[in-house]
């Protein structure tokens, strides 16, 4: 997905630093678009803005501790990881230290949409000056999205997203269970696909990622859940959302037995590095007629 964001940062103005964990990748890339392959403190040295996408919250707050270092007045750093909204606060606080802002800008979309540049961004940036996300955040991630949200204070950015992450997860499972159910009992899945995709039952885990092989092209489901978004990506985020439902003392029962699911299926041989939606094919083996 980074690579992907950073080609349409390319095309826009101004000289692109680039950093990945895979040297491969970042050498391939600067080739492309004549980017600059450097390390994280040379990048913070020679950029005014610093956008940042990582595994979880313990990358984010070791390679924001460094970086913090190294900060400069009224630098913009956005982290588009998905991670808990305290630890982007806590980077945030590192970088006003040093008269730097940090904002969350976690993105919803997937791979296709980075690559189109249609992601949902949602951020959470400072309030102060009125007019910080219109002016400092929103022209920066243009290039890279189809809608930007202002969520609010820092932190409220990655609320948003896992909420809307339980969702997907929750909603994969349910259509999963729909669909074996109604196989099943002898309705053909495509037509049981189409009929819920004109019904109540519509979602995006039906009518745009459906988890059943052979309903749709183009998706994980089609390529033996290969690609897309990972069953312990999945798992993490679940465990996000279940960790700010304790902070706020709010019920989440759907979203906990979801990240039962994707607990098992991360522990799984033959579950754990794939798609998501492969959950529909592991209710199907594991729960047999």
């Amino acid at each position: 997905m980074a690579a992907n964001l950073q080609r349409h940062v390319a095309a826009s103005n101004g000289t692109l630093f680039i950093n990945d964990v895979s040297s491969n990748t970042s050498r391939r890339f600067a080739d492309q678009h004549k980017a600059t392959i450097a390390s994280p403190t040379e990048i913070v040295e020679n950029c005014d803005v610093v956008i940042t996408m990582l595994p979880g919250p313990q990358q984010v707050k070791t390679l924001y501790r460094d970086m913090a270092k190294a900060a400069k007045k009224n630098q913009l750093f956005i982290d588009s990881s998905t991670i808990d909204a305290t630890t982007i606060i806590e980077a945030s606080e590192w970088m006003s230290e040093q008269g730097a802002f940090a904002v969350d800008a976690p993105v919803s979309g997937g791979t296709g949409g980075a690559s189109n540049g249609t992601l949902t961004f949602m951020v959470g940036a400072p309030t102060t000056p009125a007019d910080f996300f219109s002016s400092r955040v929103e022209p920066i991630l243009k290039p890279m999205a189809g809608k930007i949200w202002n969520c609010g204070t820092v932190g409220s950015g990655q609320t948003a997203k896992i909420a809307n992450n339980m969702i997907l997860g929750v909603s994969m499972i349910a259509v999963s269970e729909a669909m074996n159910l109604g196989i099943r009992s002898g309705v053909d899945s495509k037509v049981l696909t189409q009929i819920i995709n004109s019904s109540s039952g519509r979602c995006w885990s039906s009518d745009t990622y459906n988890p059943v092989p052979g309903v749709m092209d183009g998706v994980p489901s089609a390529r033996n859940y290969e690609g897309g978004f990972g069953v312990k990506l999945m798992n993490k985020d679940l465990g996000l959302a279940l960790e700010a439902a304790r902070a706020t003392n709010s019920t989440c029962l759907m979203g906990s037995v979801a990240w039962q699911v994707y607990t098992q299926l991360s522990s799984g041989s033959e579950t754990s590095t794939k798609d998501f939606s492969i959950v529909y094919k592991w209710l199907n083996d594991n729960f047999k007629q």
